[in-house]
């Protein structure tokens, strides 16, 4: 005889393993909101010596950073201006090879394959940065100049390309930009191909059933349903390109100076620049904290409307068959 079954009704009260996580995950974002906030305040409270001397505005828009002068005439536009550059050249390089690698892991590999690639891509966010600096420094710089030479020769009619009459091509933006791509990609790669996954497999088989090839279905479905993932994962690799310090340190001389020339030796950024500076007098270390404070916000920014993006690009919105 069949045992009987029991009614099983559903109820809206959680269990109290519900609750439990729910306190303990609300917990966990309360605890990252502070810890954010007394970071921000923590620097504005250890720049306000160095912003009293200077002033908010002349710090912002002045691109020298002189402290032995009376008074000092520190600022952080020239700093800025490099993490800029060197942010933005990392992203133009790490975003086309995140994407294309995104989109041979899940639409090009073999299950098998996939998982090796998948970790073998995430395993660049692993190696430490100072790695990456010491190989640009080291090896990678040689490597490069006869690139920017070529650049230098061909298209300095791009602003941003051209060069003085004996430019110097170590130590430039562009390497720095480079070495800070590997450390981005990772990220990119992550997002967008976390993204590319959940297109819907109805929609692709229908290209498929209409004749469209591999590429087509890609160029039609995969990469209009993933149009946000691709952004917020740029932005995320740029939230990461702006805050990273040992690389650029290594590579730039980190000379406070507004540099437009990305291929020409020079520029600085911001962490690199408080990296190479710490430890100095009270002003000094006032006015890197100024600096930090300027980044802090910089790509706090960056990263919430990095979020914003990736959280609203699962809707598939403009994928036409």
């Amino acid at each position: 005889m069949a045992a009987e079954r029991t009614p099983r009704f559903v109820t809206e009260e959680p269990a109290q393993v519900d609750r439990w996580f729910d306190r303990i995950t609300l917990a966990a974002g309360v605890v990252v909101l502070v810890l954010l906030t007394l970071v921000g305040l923590f620097l504005l409270l250890r720049s306000r010596d160095a912003l009293s001397v200077t002033g908010v505005w002349e710090f912002l828009t002045r691109a020298e950073w002189r402290t032995d002068v009376k008074p000092a005439r520190i600022g952080v536009l020239g700093l800025v201006m490099g993490t800029v550059l060197v942010a933005f050249t990392a992203v133009a390089i790490a975003v086309p090879f995140g994407v294309l690698a995104a989109l041979f892991i899940t639409e090009y590999s073999s299950t098998r394959s996939r998982r090796y690639l998948t970790a073998l891509v995430d395993l660049l966010a692993a190696v430490p940065s100072v790695l990456f600096g010491i190989w640009g420094f080291r090896f990678l710089s040689a490597q490069i100049e006869p690139l920017s030479r070529w650049i230098s020769r061909h298209f300095s009619w791009i602003p941003i390309f051209a060069t003085g009459k004996h430019p110097r091509f170590s130590g430039s933006i562009f390497i720095a930009g480079i070495v800070v791509s590997l450390m981005a990609l990772p990220i990119v790669a992550s997002v967008v191909r976390e993204v590319f996954a959940q297109t819907p497999p109805g929609e692709k088989e229908a290209a498929f059933a209409l004749g469209a090839t591999r590429w087509g279905m890609i160029r039609l479905v995969v990469l209009p349903f993933g149009r946000g993932g691709i952004i917020g994962g740029a932005m995320l690799g740029l939230g990461r390109a702006l805050g990273e310090t040992i690389a650029v340190a290594l590579i730039l001389p980190q000379v406070a100076q507004v540099v437009f020339h990305i291929l020409e030796n020079g520029g600085a950024t911001v962490s690199g620049f408080i990296a190479n500076r710490a430890g100095s007098d009270d002003f000094t270390t006032s006015g890197l904290m100024a600096a930090g404070l300027v980044l802090f916000f910089l790509t706090l920014g960056t990263n919430m409307v990095a979020s914003v993006v990736v959280s609203h690009s699962r809707s598939g919105a403009g994928v036409e068959l």
